[in-house]
């Protein structure tokens, strides 16, 4: 589900988690797991046409309360695992980067876009954030994260590149090239100096993040509710429907 390589003096790791590398529980513990052994700079990106375009809907329906309480702590898990590596940390984003796929890039460093769209699409699915997710997508996109969450847009690179979502637009040819030297050059500065910059800046979000867990009881109730179950499934038809 991930591929772990280097180049150089920076791992990239590569998700290959199927069909849009889709959100699952096991994806997630692969990242998580991942960068438990990660402690220099690291490239993201996603195999196809996405980095990741979000959570795993049908799991969410099939699987039932029994998954999705594992399923978001490990989401939230994954998201601060990334936000806190004290090292750079690069999205090289090759495809869709949409909801979870959004939040993933947020938690990044630096963001470099190629192709696809990106945006956080939650409340089209009609479900809610876990705290850890908006928290770092407020950090990540600043005043554009409001437009971003309760408008459920999706942007192209030069939009996303126009609002702050993303730091540079490159070609696809050139993304993996470019968001290694990114992460060579960040990575080339005193190892303890970067990761206490990024600890202090970080540390009112991971605040937050660690103040919310009555809300996140609510999210957890919220993703487990019949009403948001049916509206899912509404939208899994429709997505059906437009394929066909």
């Amino acid at each position: 589900m991930i591929r772990v390589e280097t180049s150089g003096h920076v791992s990239v790791l590569t998700l290959d988690g199927g069909k849009a590398n889709a959100m699952s529980l096991e994806l997630l513990e692969h990242i998580i797991d991942a960068f438990d052994g990660l402690d220099g700079a690291v490239v993201i990106t996603g195999v196809g046409s996405a980095f990741s375009a979000g959570v795993d809907l049908q799991r969410i329906v099939d699987g039932g309360a029994s998954y999705v309480e594992p399923f978001l702590g490990a989401l939230s898990h994954a998201f601060v695992k990334v936000f806190s590596h004290p090292a750079p940390v690069v999205a090289a984003i090759n495809g869709h980067a949409i909801a979870g796929g959004c939040v993933l890039a947020a938690a990044c460093d630096r963001r470099l876009m190629a192709s696809g769209r990106i945006g956080l699409t939650e409340l089209a699915v009609g479900v809610p954030f876990p705290v850890a997710g908006l928290e770092i997508s407020r950090f990540a996109f600043g005043t554009a994260a409001a437009r971003l969450a309760l408008g459920a847009e999706l942007f192209t690179p030069a939009e996303a590149h126009a609002l702050g979502v993303v730091d540079q637009v490159t070609e696809a040819s050139d993304l993996m090239g470019e968001a290694i030297d990114l992460a060579t050059r960040l990575g080339s500065f005193a190892p303890q100096a970067y990761h206490a910059t990024k600890h202090e800046l970080h540390a009112p979000t991971m605040a937050r993040i660690a103040a919310g867990q009555a809300t996140d009881e609510e999210v957890l109730r919220s993703w487990c509710s019949e009403e948001t179950r049916a509206r899912i499934v509404t939208q899994l038809e429709a997505m059906a429907a437009k394929r066909s």
